[in-house]
């Protein structure tokens, strides 16, 4: 059996597995370094222990930063729980360096408690519950300087270690790119024997710089196999709250996220217009259902096609 890998151990299904420097005096240098042996991650069966009430895993991604990831999150996760009361939804914050669920959800200053049963997701509604490392910061303003390493061992904590319970969906809002956290939560949660239990969402911004970002993030979801729910058009134009009329902020000059899907064989959930109510609204951790505007009208449908998907 596997001891506890080092701090600095690269993993075991990296090419370094047993050679890296930080392998050097570690039990499992052995087992890692021979060729003939398939090692799996001791951590993926405590995971899959620790979700086995949990339904569906949406992962939400973006090759892009800065196009919304966290605030989409936010948004889904309010829509989806007013919307189907009866289920249970988790939101885990996987975005180890820039965590912003805990004020997006109105969660700010909560703390984590432990059980026997392990950490207590923080409770937003009757059917909402959030973990994220900002829980466990001294100071919203406290750094995260982490190697690789560190952050998916504490990936896999919150995966393994959080008393998540009875979910109807678990989302899980990341960071950009496709990167150590996106390999990791991958490897963790990718069960071949119920491939439909993961599956992904991915939000762009119209403008070209971002959509060829996210062409691959798309093609990384291929590689691994996850199924595309379908892509959001974040920031899709700009409502003013003065005179109410809609203006492009990004112009859309290569068709945008419409003409991508239709080039890469993903679906278009929609577009979400730009409303400074909404935002304002998500920089307090307020609870946006009860607006009504085009950008709500917007959220609705979305959420109607992200839960088709799973039935």
């Amino acid at each position: 059996a596997m001891e506890t890998p080092p701090e600095h151990c690269p993993g075991v299904e990296s090419e370094q597995a047993g050679k890296g420097s930080a392998c050097a005096g570690c039990p499992n240098q052995g087992i890692c370094s021979d060729p003939s042996k398939k090692v799996e991650d001791p951590g993926k069966a405590l995971v899959a222990e620790a979700l086995k009430d949990v339904k569906h895993k949406l992962l939400i991604l973006s090759g892009k930063g800065g196009v919304g990831k966290s605030t989409v999150t936010s948004l889904l996760t309010r829509y989806l729980a007013r919307s189907c009361p009866e289920s249970n939804f988790g939101v885990l914050d996987i975005d180890i360096c820039g965590p912003s669920q805990p004020r997006l959800l109105g969660a700010l200053g909560e703390n984590v408690h432990q059980s026997g049963s392990g950490w207590s997701p923080i409770g937003i509604d009757d059917n909402v519950c959030l973990m994220s490392i900002g829980f466990l910061l001294g100071s919203v303003d406290d750094a995260v300087i982490w190697r690789g390493p560190k952050k998916n061992g504490m990936i896999r904590q919150f995966l393994s270690e959080v008393d998540w319970g009875h979910l109807d969906l678990l989302l899980l809002d990341t960071p950009p790119g496709t990167s150590d956290e996106h390999l990791s939560v991958v490897s963790y949660l990718k069960d071949d024997n119920k491939p439909e239990t993961l599956s992904a969402v991915i939000v762009t911004t119209p403008q070209e710089v971002a959509l060829l970002d996210v062409r691959k993030e798309i093609n990384f979801c291929k590689k691994q196999k996850i199924p595309i729910v379908g892509v959001i058009e974040n920031m899709s134009s700009f409502r003013c709250g003065h005179c109410g009329n809609s203006s492009e902020i990004f112009p859309v000059k290569t068709g945008g996220a419409a003409a991508m899907c239709a080039e890469m064989g993903v679906p278009l959930l929609g577009s979400l217009p730009l409303d400074p109510k909404i935002a304002k609204a998500c920089d307090s951790g307020e609870d946006i259902t009860e607006i009504k505007n085009s950008t709500t009208e917007a959220l609705e449908r979305i959420c109607s096609g992200i839960m088709s998907s799973f039935s």
